[in-house]
């Protein structure tokens, strides 16, 4: 049976936003949450940036909810140790109820200290490596760890939950797939694609936890809706590896110029027909998801969660047509 989550966007909302909508989230029948991992937004509409850590914290405060982060990259910004550390402390303060989804990055984010930005074949090298660093943290044993990318020295995490936290490894195409059905704990993917989960389990995922996530708009008026997504989420359409090679938000506004409203209105589920939106989710589950968080775009959150709560969420969960 899959299950349902809410996706608290970093990029879009104020810390306090995003605490706000996670209690809207859990009353309104949402299972998890999501939390995205940046240190910048996508451009300057969505206009936010925080630390990721202090909300998880925040976050654990105000709900009893799981919090995947959706997701971190552990290998340039911050040194895969120090990602163990906060990682354990989240655990530790979630009660056990934090999964730790990594990926390879993006420059948008990793950029910022001067680091040079890796070419694929050896981002996935070190990602690959800052596993197998936070692995041996977590154990609460002390670490010395002379790697390719990394150096740990005399290092022990002394604050570490009673369970080593999940590691959910994100990919977008056949390698990373199968990189994170050899070291992860789950795979994480955006799009409902079929072939990239069998290729997770045949690589070692087997029988483990995808998971993904999926945006859209609910607003009463759909063309409205269609405005809204493309001032604030057209990136989500630019294609092939731009996403990660584009170093900054104003290069991903002058990308995202080449993205239409009728581009959008073709992608994102926008509006309020109930059955869209049931379909949207639902698609996640026929190819094979475990979970799949939702993310309502634009101002309207509390109606969201009404709509979901009434019209979305009960069918979904009860497993009828969609």
């Amino acid at each position: 049976m899959t299950a349902y989550g809410y996706f608290l966007s970093s990029e879009e909302f104020t810390p306090g936003e995003l605490l706000e909508q996670a209690r809207m989230a859990e009353q309104a029948g949402f299972e998890a949450l999501a939390i995205s991992d940046h240190f910048h937004p996508w451009n300057d509409e969505q206009g936010q940036g925080s630390f990721v850590w202090s909300v998880i914290g925040a976050l654990s405060q105000v709900t009893s909810l799981p919090v995947t982060t959706l997701v971190t990259c552990p290998t340039i910004r911050l040194h895969p140790a120090i990602n163990a550390q906060a990682a354990a402390t989240a655990a530790v303060l979630t009660g056990g109820r934090f999964r730790f989804g990594i990926g390879s990055g993006e420059a948008l984010n990793e950029h910022v200290l001067g680091d040079a930005w890796p070419e694929a074949a050896e981002r996935m090298e070190m990602l690959e490596e800052a596993v197998q660093v936070i692995r041996k943290l977590s154990t609460g044993e002390r670490v010395t760890h002379h790697g390719g990318h990394y150096t740990v020295q005399n290092a022990r995490l002394y604050t570490v939950p009673e369970q080593p936290v999940p590691l959910y490894v994100s990919g977008f195409g056949p390698q990373a797939a199968a990189l994170a059905g050899r070291i992860g704990d789950g795979f994480v993917t955006m799009a409902p694609d079929t072939e990239l989960v069998e290729q997770f389990r045949r690589a070692g995922g087997g029988t483990k936890p995808v998971i993904g996530g999926v945006k859209v708009c609910w607003d009463t008026d759909r063309a409205r809706a269609v405005r809204t997504v493309h001032r604030l989420w057209p990136n989500e359409q630019l294609p092939g590896e731009l996403p990660q090679i584009l170093p900054t938000p104003e290069h991903f506004q002058q990308a995202s110029s080449l993205v239409t409203e009728e581009m959008i209105a073709d992608a994102v589920t926008c509006g309020d027909d109930p059955d869209d939106h049931v379909h949207t989710a639902r698609a996640y589950a026929e190819a094979g998801f475990d979970e799949v968080y939702v993310n309502q775009i634009g101002p309207d959150q509390k109606e969201f969660f009404d709509f979901y709560r009434t019209e979305v969420l009960p069918r979904l969960k009860d497993g009828g047509p969609s």
